[in-house]
């Protein structure tokens, strides 16, 4: 039974983003078998998800001249439709009954990093967010392909500045390092001539749209990992993907984001297998059925956005209802992830990352925040005798630990403070 708790708990907080109150204690009682094909297979229609509104997000057209009136409702209209772009997302998160989707959602958004940051235009942002969603599960050679023509990513890295005269190389080397192929599966030489098949294309930042000029691109034969031929952009892409080291680079990121951040991935990890034809799907749930996921070493911290979601569906807090976007983007800030806003082109980093001091106050500071502004419906329900109980379901814990147990005891009658323990607590900010 504790084996199928942990399994369980793994599955509600990788493969979703946590459990809302009742659906832990549910999945329990149908089984194990039965949670990972609930879990694992997306469900025609999703009754939460459609309860949030598309946001608003609208072509805010080329910036206005420095110090004019324009540029100051500009910069308004920017601010206000990012927060909605921000808020509209986390409401899917949190409202969706079948959290795989916003799941793969979120992963290829760190996958394909991209940053508000600099791509300025939430548009732009927003049409990238509809590219992951549409191939989330789906064919990953149709998903690069659609990549290619992202304008965020395009403009992201520059490659609306790459043409026959002067390309430029880093849209070409982080498609093959960090996208497609991994690190040290290609070379100098690669990178230039993959720079050289993705010349032409120009982008229009406030809108997003991509628009190849064919006398901007190189039009010569290049040799790329040892192929020499023209390569078209969708040519380069699918050459890409259809290696072996794409097969077992996607894995690899699979395992590190969904298995565990600190062991290496063995060998015989099934999603490698299960992604020979470049089925997303195929590899996610693969990954969800191999016997690491029943491994106890293979521990995973929750990212500062993974904690936030799971704790707004366990409080049942819809974020754009919250006391103030502001004050949650602030929040969400400090804690160091903020969607649409990566740090780099790397994406977030993992595990300990997210175990410092400060982060630890800030989390803290966060739950007590989010938990005045919950009725604590759940908590208010609990069985006296059976408060650890409960508790552990409530939250999808596998299981407590007794300091944790001895200090949820000692806050049982005030369930603000009961609330902020266990969101807080070791064994829900890293998830067994």
């Amino acid at each position: 039974m504790l084996q199928d708790r942990l399994e369980i708990s793994r599955l509600f907080h990788r493969f979703a983003f946590g459990p809302k109150p009742g659906q832990f204690s549910a999945a329990l009682k149908s089984g194990l078998a039965q949670t990972k094909r609930d879990l694992l297979n997306v469900p025609a229609i999703d009754t939460g998800a459609q309860s949030i509104s598309l946001p608003v997000v609208t072509d805010l057209g080329p910036r206005p001249a420095p110090n004019t009136a324009a540029v100051l409702d500009f910069a308004s209209a920017m601010r206000s439709q990012t927060q909605n772009l921000i808020t509209w997302w986390l409401d899917l998160m949190v409202a969706s009954d079948h959290g795989l989707t916003e799941r793969l959602v979120w992963f290829w958004h760190g996958h394909w990093a991209t940053s508000i940051a600099k791509v300025d235009y939430p548009l732009a942002m927003y049409k990238q967010n509809q590219v992951f969603r549409t191939y989330a599960l789906g064919d990953f050679q149709k998903l690069s392909r659609a990549m290619i023509y992202d304008g965020a990513l395009q403009f992201w890295l520059d490659g609306q500045t790459s043409t026959l005269k002067a390309p430029n190389e880093n849209l070409a080397r982080e498609l093959m390092e960090l996208f497609i192929l991994g690190v040290n599966r290609y070379s100098e030489d690669d990178v230039k001539s993959l720079a050289k098949s993705l010349t032409g294309f120009r982008v229009t930042t406030s809108t997003g749209e991509v628009e190849f000029q064919p006398n901007r691109h190189d039009f010569n034969p290049v040799t790329l990992l040892g192929t020499t031929k023209h390569f078209t952009a969708e040519e380069a892409s699918d050459f890409l993907v259809a290696r072996s080291d794409c097969q077992k680079f996607i894995a690899e990121r699979i395992w590190y984001r969904f298995i565990s951040s600190s062991v290496e991935m063995p060998g015989n990890f099934a999603s490698v297998n299960a992604f020979s034809n470049r089925s997303i799907a195929a590899a996610i749930k693969a990954a969800a059925y191999d016997p690491a996921m029943s491994d106890a070493k293979n521990q995973m911290v929750k990212a500062p956005v993974e904690w936030f979601v799971s704790a707004c569906r366990a409080l049942e807090l819809i974020p754009s209802k919250l006391e103030s976007g502001a004050k949650l983007i602030q929040a969400l800030s400090a804690l160091g992830q903020l969607p649409f806003n990566p740090p780099n082109v790397g994406g977030w980093p993992a595990a300990e990352a997210w175990l410092s001091s400060a982060s630890a106050q800030y989390r803290i500071n966060l739950a007590q925040w989010l938990v005045k502004q919950s009725s604590l419906r759940a908590i208010k329900e609990f069985d006296p005798d059976r408060w650890f109980i409960n508790s552990a379901d409530w939250l999808g814990v596998s299981q407590w630990s007794p300091r944790t147990q001895a200090a949820l005891r000692e806050s049982l009658a005030k369930p603000t403070e009961f609330a902020v323990l266990a969101l807080t607590s070791p064994e829900y900010v890293v998830n067994a």
